[in-house]
C-alpha cells in the first residue's frame, strides 16, 4: 500500500509523532496504519494509539518578552490537572522561549524548531515526551510573535494562572501604562484596536441583524436608520479597545488613558484557553460502568 501524505497526517493526528517518524513507521508497516501505531508504541514514541482522537481543550496561555521581541502562545492539554503540573509548565516556558527567539511563521514551522537550550530535539519531540509522561494529548494550538522599535514598548499580562494572556505593542516608553492596557485587554476582550480596523462585512452583518430587530417593526425608515446607526456605534464601542471604558477607571475611555500618557496602541493579541474548541462532555457513571464491564 502506498504511503500517502493523507496517511502520514492521519498517523500524526493519532499519535502526535513527527512527520518523518510517521512516514518511516508507515513505510515499515507497508501502509497499514494500525501496524504503524504498534511500531511507534514499541519504540516508545506513541503512548496511546487513540490519543490523537481526544480533545485537548484545557491548558495554559503564556506571554514572554525579551528586548525587542515577544511571543504569546496557547498550549493545550486534556485536563486542567495536567496543565498545572511541573512538566507541562516547563514545556510551556521552553516552547514560548523557542518561538520568541526564532520567530517561526506558523505552528508547523515552530514544531520543527530545535528547543532553546536543547538543540538535540525539536519542539515536537519535547511535546511528545511530556505527553508520554502525563498520559494526555498535548498540542501547540497557536502563537503570535511581535517586534518593537526603540520608541515602542510591550504590554504583557496573564490572568488567572495563564487561562488568559494578552500582548500589546504601544508607542511610548511607559511600561506600567502598557501593562495596564494589556490587563484591560485580558479582562474585557476587545476584538480590534479601533473602528478603522473593523472589517466592513462585520459592520454590514451587524446592521442587517439590527434592521431585522422586532422592536423596529412598523417604524418609518428614517427612524429605523437613526436607531440602527446608534446601535452600530454601541456595537463598535463594545468590540474596539480604544472606545471601551477603561477597566481601572470607568470614567474614562482607553483612548483617553493612553493619550494622557502620550502613548498610542499599535496592536494586540489576546488568547483565552480553549476558546472556540468544542469540549467533550463525559458521563462519569457511564465511564465507570464501561470500565467495569470491559
Amino acid at each position: 500500500m502506498a504511503v500517502t501524505a493523507k496517511l502520514v497526517k492521519e498517523l500524526r493526528d493519532k499519535t502526535s509523532v513527527g512527520m518523518m517518524d510517521a512516514k518511516k513507521a508507515l513505510v515499515e508497516a507497508e501502509g497499514d496504519i494500525e501496524k504503524a501505531i504498534d511500531l511507534l508504541r514499541e519504540k516508545g514514541m506513541a503512548k496511546a494509539a487513540k490519543k490523537g482522537d481526544r480533545v485537548a481543550a484545557e491548558g495554559m496561555t503564556y506571554v514572554m518578552t525579551d528586548g525587542d521581541k515577544a511571543a504569546i502562545i496557547e498550549l493545550n492539554s486534556e485536563t486542567d490537572f495536567v496543565a498545572g503540573n511541573k512538566e507541562f509548565n516547563d514545556l510551556l516556558v521552553a516552547v514560548t522561549k523557542t518561538i520568541l527567539e526564532k520567530q517561526p511563521a506558523d505552528v508547523e514551522a515552530a514544531l520543527a524548531l530545535p528547543v532553546a537550550g536543547e538543540e538535540d530535539r525539536t519542539v515536537n519531540d519535547k511535546i511528545i515526551n511530556v505527553s508520554q509522561i502525563t498520559g494526555e494529548k498535548i498540542t501547540l494550538r497557536r502563537f503570535a510573535t511581535a517586534e518593537k522599535t526603540a520608541g515602542e514598548v510591550f504590554g504583557a499580562y496573564s490572568h488567572m494562572g495563564g487561562s488568559i494572556s494578552a500582548l500589546a505593542v504601544l508607542t511610548g516608553s511607559n511600561e506600567e501604562v502598557a501593562r495596564d492596557v494589556a490587563m484591560h485587554i485580558a479582562a474585557i476582550a476587545p476584538q480590534y484596536v479601533s473602528d478603522d480596523e473593523v472589517p466592513a462585512d462585520v459592520i454590514a452583518k451587524e446592521k442587517e441583524v439590527q434592521l431585522a430587530s422586532e422592536d423596529l417593526n412598523g417604524k418609518p425608515d428614517n427612524i429605523k436608520e437613526k436607531m440602527v446607526e446608534g446601535r452600530i456605534k454601541k456595537f463598535l464601542a463594545d468590540i474596539t479597545l480604544l472606545d471601551q471604558d477603561f477597566v481601572k477607571n470607568g470614567d474614562q475611555k482607553v483612548a483617553d488613558f493612553v493619550k494622557q500618557n502620550d502613548m498610542t496602541v499599535k496592536s494586540f493579541v489576546r488568547y483565552q484557553v480553549g476558546e472556540g474548541i468544542e469540549k467533550q462532555t463525559t458521563n462519569l457513571a457511564e465511564e465507570v460502568a464501561k470500565q467495569i464491564n470491559n
